[in-house]
């Protein structure tokens, strides 16, 4: 771990957590045999991939038949809404809402062009969804509904349980991208009509390449990679052993943690989102306080650009972001914000600050000491940031 860095980016990707790699490490050196193989060095590494199973079935309160291994959370998206659609072609209508990450939007987009109808959820001021708009939209030739569980921006929590509740109402199926919450907030899906949920390891300190797709039992599943028989003959590939021992480990690790990304992690997000507030002039946080992860905050400091505050902390080796990472290239400012209204003078000066177990208050008092300074002085070399200042009575 470079100790020098201050890194409040975790939405993005998380350090791998030193325990899951002591628990990966073996699986890349000494027991790197195929277990499907029929000879004893192979096939002993398959009862690791089932305790991996378990553990992470564990943490989402599924059973570990109804967990499936894949590459990455956006396979596991697209998995679960292609699924739907091949279950019954006569229904061609989906539903997201119109904060869902690149991986559900982007996939949308395709299918639009093929002729299916997505209809976007509207959110309000506060990123919270329209359910009135939503049961409006849900019919009976709606296949799926798919709604993120916690958004990657603003850190929302959605009510998806009840969602699920309106889809199933019309006989659709429902999918949630629970990526960001898994981890960070209790998930028992015992409890819950949710069909399809998905997760990625590198957002919950394991590292990139292991994601995983939960499936309720007794649903049919259509087969997204076509091949050998893994996975219950419903994912081909040879295993990536290593990552899934990781993945089993880290979601052991999450349990035994969550109490304390509800405490202390949160109580280091308000300490920060407090302070910055206090000290940086026309900063709003962008979301629903009320409902969001523990980890996340999102603000907006007005009329200067959020990449120039990034570069400039990144001098002073803070690694924070602007929104999602799989956008961050874009020069279009973020989808969510623009979903919820969010000013245009507010929208490009976004920061998200995401947190995890490993940070702490030193770090955060570092970026109180830093980050207010440097929104001071891009406003003085704002013309239009020197113009507000002064219709404040600021100097």
């Amino acid at each position: 771990m470079n100790k020098n860095v201050v890194y409040v980016d975790n939405n993005a990707t998380t350090r791998v957590a030193p325990e899951v790699l002591d628990a990966m490490m073996p699986f890349l050196t000494d027991f790197y045999g195929n277990p499907s193989s029929i000879h004893t060095f192979g096939g002993q590494v398959h009862k690791h991939i089932e305790n991996a199973r378990a553990q992470l079935a564990a943490l989402i309160g599924a059973e570990p038949s109804e967990t499936i291994f894949t590459s990455c959370g956006t396979e596991s998206d697209n998995a679960a809404i292609l699924s739907a659609l091949e279950n019954d072609l006569r229904r061609r209508r989906v539903v997201a809402t119109r904060v869902e990450h690149p991986a559900v939007l982007s996939l949308c987009k395709v299918l639009q062009q093929k002729g299916y109808h997505v209809d976007y959820v509207p959110v309000n001021n506060k990123g919270q969804v329209c359910l009135d708009a939503l049961c409006r939209m849900v019919t009976d030739d709606t296949a799926i509904v798919s709604v993120m569980w916690a958004n990657n921006e603003t850190g929302n929590v959605y009510p998806v349980q009840e969602i699920a509740e309106i889809a199933h109402q019309h006989g659709a199926l429902f999918h949630t991208d629970a990526v960001q919450a898994v981890g960070k907030v209790p998930i028992d899906l015992k409890k819950t009509r949710i069909d399809f949920l998905s997760l990625s390891g590198h957002k919950l300190h394991a590292p990139k390449g292991i994601g995983a797709l939960y499936v309720r039992r007794g649903l049919k599943f259509n087969q997204f990679l076509i091949g050998g028989h893994q996975e219950y003959g419903l994912r081909a590939g040879t295993e990536n052993v290593s990552g899934i021992v990781a993945l089993g480990r880290a979601a052991q690790l999450a349990a035994q943690h969550m109490d304390e990304e509800r405490t202390r992690v949160a109580a280091l997000r308000d300490y920060l989102e407090t302070g910055l507030l206090k000290s940086c002039p026309d900063a709003r946080v962008n979301g629903n306080p009320a409902s969001r992860l523990p980890n996340t905050t999102n603000i907006s400091f007005e009329f200067i650009e959020g990449e120039a505050i990034l570069l400039r902390l990144n001098e002073f080796n803070v690694a924070a972001s602007s929104g999602s990472a799989c956008t961050s290239g874009s020069l279009e400012p973020s989808h969510v914000l623009r979903a919820m209204g969010v000013p245009q003078t507010a929208m490009h000066g976004s920061i998200r600050f995401s947190l995890c177990r490993y940070n702490t208050k030193e770090e955060m008092d570092l970026i109180l000491e830093k980050l207010p300074p440097i929104v001071r002085l891009l406003r003085e070399l704002s013309p239009y940031g020197r113009e507000t200042a002064k219709s404040h009575g600021r100097p």
